[in-house]
């Protein structure tokens, strides 16, 4: 009898496997055959899944991208300012624990890719800056503090991605707090 194939499950591993791939030899000197390798399936079944590289890639982001809108749209209870630092917790952790994601972000952001970064980085400055006005209807935020300051918030979160990455003595976790600080506490009136 012939063995059934979880056609979803397969997707996935194969999707995770290419993530792996892209994250130890970048992008583009990587090739559908290394991903069916890392799979351990033949290259039939990762053209089974995905048409090329380039929708391997998106399909790949389009999974972590629904993690990460599932973290945007759970915006907790309680002043817009705890609910911010909780955001910033939990994208750090959620970058911290999938840490090819994060590299093969950094190799893909200067490259022409079909990954649509402009619309990332808009949901999660549009997620912060509607906390930011919560705040400042709260009576939280100091005086100048506008939509501007979301993309300063989501900026000094990837820079310190950027650096976990580039130089292993940086620890992502341990930025945090420092990040909660000066993105927070630095706003508050």
């Amino acid at each position: 009898m012939p063995k059934r194939v979880d056609v979803d499950a397969r997707r996935t591993e194969i999707l995770e496997a290419a993530v792996r791939v892209f994250a130890r030899k970048g992008f583009a000197a990587s090739r559908i055959e290394d991903v069916a390798a890392e799979a351990g399936v033949a290259k039939g079944s990762v053209y089974l899944a995905v048409s090329s590289r380039e929708e391997l890639l998106t399909a790949a982001f389009d999974q972590y991208r629904a993690r990460a809108e599932q973290q945007l749209a759970a915006p907790g209870s309680g002043p817009a300012l705890d609910r911010l630092a909780q955001l910033i917790r939990s994208t750090v952790a959620m970058l911290a624990a999938h840490p090819d994601y994060a590299r093969v972000l950094l190799d893909v952001w200067s490259a022409r890719t079909p990954l649509d970064m402009a619309a990332v980085y808009e949901g999660y400055r549009a997620a912060v800056a509607e906390l930011l006005r919560a705040a400042d209807a709260e009576g939280q935020l100091r005086a100048g503090i506008g939509d501007a300051h979301a993309a300063v918030i989501v900026g000094a979160i990837e820079g310190c991605l950027v650096q976990w990455l580039a130089d292993d003595r940086v620890a992502l976790t341990d930025l945090t707090e420092p990040l909660v600080q000066v993105c927070v506490e630095g706003v508050r009136r």
